[in-house]
């Protein structure tokens, strides 16, 4: 199989029996890597000495007055973050296991992006045996903002950090892996689908969401695949054409404006046409097993919601799909 994402560092994991990730050394010294961690040049002799000690041993117990007796209080928070993170890391048996504890409840003061960037590697180990390059730039909505435009009667996605020409923050392989920062991007189609997998670090590749088309069944795929590996929960996802005459009876909105507008719907009050527009894609889950599907919501249909902002952002968030959907609390069956 091709390789890809390598900037989630999933080449630094093991693999549990069960098909989890688990944290090892060289994936804590990636962190170790970043910016934020590694001692600037004027940095105090107890910062250079706990980076050092780190590196050498990243599971190495710290005392709270190491880290107090770093003189720059930024550098104070950063490590106390850090620290707290990998901690977070070394207390579960495995990354998709952390990933469950924080969306369902404890995501604390845990920044985005660590969030994002266990989703990211989350995804990598799911989609690990897909050869389709559309199904994997799908899910790249799953940890990276897009931006939405209309071109020529389609919708077209592009990864937001890439069109806006920044990316501050990136993972620390990217720069190892020599990847460049900026490139031009190209909308996927079956023409360039197989340059994806050299360029997949670079978030340069845009997606059609036009709705009937490849990209939103692509993502529904993925939806598929991410409730498989994380719930062990086997479902079919439908992409739909039209939002009108859907019971909205059980509905998960895959980001804030969704749920914002599937609240709306879902009382009974009038939603403009302008907010409607908002709506990229709609989708039906079917569950075959009913023993998964709490009482409730029985025999009814569950819909899934994705939308922008008006002015064309979309920010999905994925930890609604663990803990929105009417199904009995499930994990990894391992």
């Amino acid at each position: 199989m091709k390789d890809f994402w390598l900037s989630c560092g999933h080449h630094l994991l093991d693999r549990d029996q069960g098909g989890g990730l688990v944290v090892t050394d060289e994936f804590l010294k990636a962190y170790l890597a970043r910016p934020e961690l590694t001692p600037p040049p004027e940095a105090c002799v107890v910062e250079r000495t706990l980076h050092a000690a780190l590196l050498a041993d990243p599971r190495r117990d710290v005392a709270p007055g190491e880290i107090a007796a770093i003189a720059d209080a930024d550098a104070r928070e950063n490590w106390a973050v850090m620290l707290a993170w990998r901690d977070l890391l070394l207390a579960h048996r495995t990354i998709e296991a952390v990933y469950l504890r924080l969306v369902r409840g404890d995501v604390g003061k845990t920044p985005p992006l660590f969030l994002n960037q266990l989703v990211h590697v989350i995804l990598r180990n799911a989609l690990d045996d897909c050869d389709d390059a559309f199904v994997l730039r799908a899910a790249e909505l799953f940890f990276r903002p897009q931006r939405l435009t209309t071109h020529e009667g389609s919708l077209i996605a592009a990864d937001e950090e890439t069109v806006a020409g920044t990316n501050t923050h990136a993972s620390p392989l990217v720069s190892m892996l020599g990847l460049p920062a900026n490139a031009a991007i190209d909308v996927l189609n079956d023409d360039n689908a197989d340059s994806y997998w050299a360029r997949s670090d670079r978030f340069d590749t845009a997606l059609d969401m036009t709705a009937g088309r490849r990209g939103l069944a692509s993502l529904g795929e993925v939806i598929a695949r991410w409730l498989e590996h994380l719930l062990a929960i086997k479902g079919t996802v439908e992409p739909l054409t039209a939002v009108r005459d859907v019971n909205l009876a059980w509905y998960v909105g895959l980001d804030a404006q969704a749920t914002k507008i599937g609240d709306a719907l879902w009382q009974g009050e009038e939603v403009e046409e302008a907010s409607r527009s908002r709506i990229v894609g709609l989708y039906r889950l079917a569950l075959p097993d009913p023993d998964v599907v709490l009482e409730e919501a029985k025999g009814e249909p569950i819909y899934l919601l994705l939308a922008m902002t008006p002015d064309g952002l979309m920010r999905m968030k994925p930890q609604n799909l663990v803990t929105g959907l009417p199904i009995r609390q499930m994990e990894m069956a391992s």
